[in-house]
Formats: structure tokens, sequence, C-alpha cells
């Protein structure tokens, strides 16, 4: 025996009274019981908690971004997560042709646009 379990034990047989020993042992039984379905809600409340704040925004944002990147057309202004602003002159299965100044092109995987550099910042309007 080590620890707590050691010193209880001791104090169990050093000449206590008979009712004092019998609450001592059941409080020892007690506190050893009835922890895991309580420790099981502690880790589902966790789980759950954990999908709804970290996973499902995460999910939702990967799909924000694939819907954006399908959907790029010839004239859209795009930002490249490098950086680069330009224009999309055209567009292939994976790549697009983007001119970033006058007769100057390069071409970029469709995956390198960032959604979040290119959509335009929400402006809050002001009620009457």
């Amino acid at each position: 025996m080590t620890g707590l379990g050691c010193f209880v034990f001791i104090g169990l047989f050093c000449g206590e009274n008979k009712q004092s020993r019998m609450f001592k042992t059941i409080l020892l039984q007690a506190s050893g019981e009835g922890g895991g379905l309580s420790s099981l809600i502690l880790f589902g409340g966790i789980a759950i908690v954990f999908y709804f704040f970290m996973i499902r925004p995460q999910q939702k944002k990967q799909k924000d971004q694939k819907k954006f990147i399908e959907e790029i057309k010839r004239g859209d202004n795009v930002v490249t997560i490098g950086g680069i602003h330009g224009k999309v002159l055209t567009v292939e299965d994976d790549t697009l042709s983007v001119e970033i100044d006058k007769g100057v092109k390069i071409k970029v995987q469709k995956s390198s646009i960032s959604l979040d550099a290119t959509k335009p910042p929400e402006t809050k309007q002001k009620k009457s």
C-alpha cells in the first residue's frame, strides 16, 4: 500500500471504536466507485465542445474555400496566398492565368488563391 491508502489502513486499526472503523471503511469504498460514468460524461462533453468549436468551423471554411475556387471565372480580381494581386485572364482545369500588370501574366494553381484575402471586406451599414 502506498500514500493515502496506507495511512487510512493504519488509522483503521489504531485502537478506535468499531463504529469509527466501519464509517472509515464505508467512506473508502464509496470514494473509489461511481467515477466511471461521471468520467465518461465529462469526456463526452469535452468531445462535443471540441467538435462544435474546432472541427465544425474548419470543415465549413474548407467547404467555402472549395466552392470559391470552383466559381472563379474570367475577369475576377484575386489574391494569391503569396500576396500577388491580379485579374484572371483564363481558367483551365487546375490553373489560372493571372494578369498582375499590363502585359505581365503569371500562371498559378487554383489552390494558391486565397479566399480570405480576395473577398472584399464586409462593411457595416449605419441605420438611419
